[in-house]
């Protein structure tokens, strides 16, 4: 609806209420193509060179014709023209762009990058009008002293006309613009079109949400969302406004969800999700994921399950990411037993255990002091390829150390650390060469502690403090007293 209402009308100034032709508000100081046989000889030769000449002998005839003399000299508004006349063959048009590019037959300026992306929109060649803009974006020398989406998107009104685009255009620029990290162009860009009564789709209104919410922060997100979806100021807006005003859909709320679960702000996810209720949009099972993600970090697991049921009695089938979720929430609290119910039950909907999932499980089963099976599951994590990460390697190591069994968290050390991509952290060093230490197996404690500097870690207090009550326990008061003089020369260097 958006795209048709965009496609033939905007808001007259004279008159609000009645709508006008979008082509008069995008009308264009240049002017249509003209048949062939009212243009200039250069036109008409390049045309007739790009569409009648098959042979791969084309460009090079082309070349020639541009630089054999000064009067062939390819103009930007000559070049607009030429394209203007390839419009159902927008690929050759692109083709012949490039082509001046690669031989610098022409200086192209803001129009003629404009009716390109225009003349690829047209045909729905998204990825290549979007490879164009991105392009025109970074020429400097295009745009002065001007902010380079605003001045691109105002050619691209002053040229839609003529070049019969798409409406979409617009959205294509505005997700550029957020690909390169210009936020607040974009910001720009939208606020000009519904200026205009204009509201982008709703896809680039929630990228726009998204991107503002990871650079600004989700309260910024929170903004753009309120001022897109006209959620500010609704009394006195015209008919013709409140019919172009687009609607936000689920996404829209999943994108300022994600944004708030990120920086930490859960109120504030409980409050999207009520008021996503309040606009009557269904969540769909990533929403239900995100949430239960707050309840899971909250240990609210009471609440996790009542919305666990609240989403299969909307028939909503779990993902990945929601059994994941609700998983990872049960062991984190220590019930393990529940966790495992919901991985058969993941394994009965025909969704595979992922390395997150049996690493929830490695978590879970060290909680609660049964690494027992935290080894076979990390056994079963080797079988399967899966990587477990360096912090839950280090819980089962701590664990096995506190329970004295040393040579089987040196073996989970050892096996962790052939693979090549796994990078073990300084914790699970020290659990180690502290339990090491308490047995008196000084020497192993050394050799341990010399790979430990090779993978970059220096030796802190605590492991000074675990030899040197290592030695102590052995009687060996010279290695005290040696170590003793480290230490304070370590910690004077740490105080300047």
């Amino acid at each position: 609806m958006v795209c048709t209402i965009f496609k033939h009308f905007f808001i007259s100034p004279s008159n609000p209420s009645k709508p006008r032709p979008l082509s008069v508000l995008l009308s264009s100081s240049l002017s249509t193509a003209s048949p062939l046989s009212d243009q200039t000889p250069l036109v008409a030769d390049v045309v007739t060179l790009l569409t009648h000449h098959r042979s791969k002998s084309r460009w090079s005839h082309l070349r020639n014709l541009l630089t054999s003399t000064t009067t062939n000299k390819l103009t930007p508004f000559t070049f607009s023209q030429i394209a203007l006349h390839l419009k159902s063959n927008p690929h050759l048009a692109l083709n012949f762009f490039n082509f001046t590019l690669r031989n610098s037959l022409c200086d192209h300026d803001l129009r003629s990058h404009s009716t390109i992306i225009h003349l690829l929109s047209r045909a729905r060649l998204k990825a290549r009008a979007q490879h164009v803009i991105r392009y025109a974006l970074v020429q400097s020398v295009l745009f002065g002293h001007g902010d380079p989406p605003v001045k691109l998107f105002e050619v691209l009104v002053r040229t839609y006309r003529d070049c019969d685009s798409a409406p979409f255009v617009f959205d294509l620029l505005i997700k550029s613009c957020l690909d390169m990290k210009k936020i607040d162009g974009s910001i720009r860009i939208v606020r000009m079109l519904r200026s205009r009564g204009i509201s982008p789709q709703v896809s680039t209104c929630n990228a726009l949400i998204s991107s503002v919410s990871q650079c600004k922060g989700s309260y910024a997100g929170y903004g753009v969302f309120r001022e897109v979806f006209s959620l500010e100021n609704d009394e006195g807006e015209s008919e013709v406004k409140r019919a172009v005003r687009v609607r936000p859909n689920v996404n829209s709320f999943n994108s300022l969800m994600v944004g708030f679960y990120r920086d930490g702000d859960m109120e504030m996810v409980e409050e999207v999700w009520s008021e996503m209720g309040r606009f009557g949009c269904a969540a769909n099972e990533y929403s239900y994921s995100i949430l239960m993600a707050v309840f899971c970090d909250g240990e609210r697991m009471q609440e996790a399950e009542t919305i666990w049921k609240e989403m299969r009695v909307n028939g909503i089938r779990p993902d990945l990411v929601a059994y994941n979720t609700i998983i990872g929430g049960f062991c984190k609290i220590g019930e393990v037993g529940k966790a495992e119910d919901f991985v058969r039950e993941m394994g009965l909907s025909g969704i595979g255990s992922t390395s997150v999932t049996l690493e929830h499980l490695m978590n879970g089963y060290c909680k609660v002091g049964d690494f027992d099976s935290a080894i076979l599951v990390y056994k079963d994590m080797i079988r399967k390829k899966f990587r477990a990460e360096a912090l839950t390697i280090d819980a089962l190591i701590g664990g096995l150390c506190e329970k004295k069994r040393l040579p089987e968290a040196l073996k989970i050390l050892r096996f962790a650390t052939r693979d090549a991509c796994f990078y073990p952290s300084r914790m699970g060093y020290e659990f180690l060469i502290k339990g090491l230490c308490d047995e008196g197996k000084m020497n192993e404690a050394l050799k341990l502690q010399a790979e430990m500097v090779g993978k970059g870690f220096e030796p802190n207090s605590g492991i000074y403090e675990a030899f040197i009550e290592g030695y102590r326990n052995l009687g060996n008061e010279e290695m005290v007293s040696m170590l003793g003089k480290e230490i304070s020369e370590l910690e004077k260097q740490q105080e300047e």
